[in-house]
C-alpha cells in the first residue's frame, strides 16, 4: 500500500506542476510574450488548458467574481496540498506503517 500512496504523492506534486506551468503560459500568451498563431504554442497551451480546465471549472463557478483575477489555481494548488500533505502523508501513511 505505501508504493500506492507513493505513487498518488508523485502524481498530485507532477499535478501541481502543470497547475503552475498552465497559469504561467496563459500570462505570457495574455501579454503577447508568445504568440498563440504558432503551432506549437497552441498545442502546449491545449494540452495544459484540457489537463486543468475540469479541476478549475467547479472552483470558478464557486469562486466570486474578483474583476478579471482569477485565483482559483492558487484555490487548486492550496486544496492539493492539503490532500498530499495531511491527508496522505499525515493519515493514510501512518496507518500503513
Amino acid at each position: 500500500m505505501i508504493p500506492l500512496l507513493n505513487f498518488l504523492v508523485m502524481v498530485i506534486t507532477l499535478y501541481m506542476w502543470v497547475i503552475i506551468i498552465s497559469a504561467i503560459l496563459s500570462w505570457l500568451i495574455a501579454f503577447n510574450v508568445v504568440n498563440r498563431s504558432n503551432q506549437f504554442v497552441y498545442m502546449i497551451a491545449d494540452s495544459l488548458h484540457r489537463l486543468t480546465e475540469p479541476a478549475l471549472r467547479p472552483i470558478r463557478r464557486v469562486m466570486p467574481d474578483l474583476g478579471g483575477l482569477d485565483i482559483s489555481p492558487v484555490v487548486l494548488i492550496l486544496g492539493l496540498i492539503f490532500l498530499r500533505d495531511v491527508v496522505i502523508q499525515g493519515w493514510l501513511y501512518p496507518a500503513f506503517v
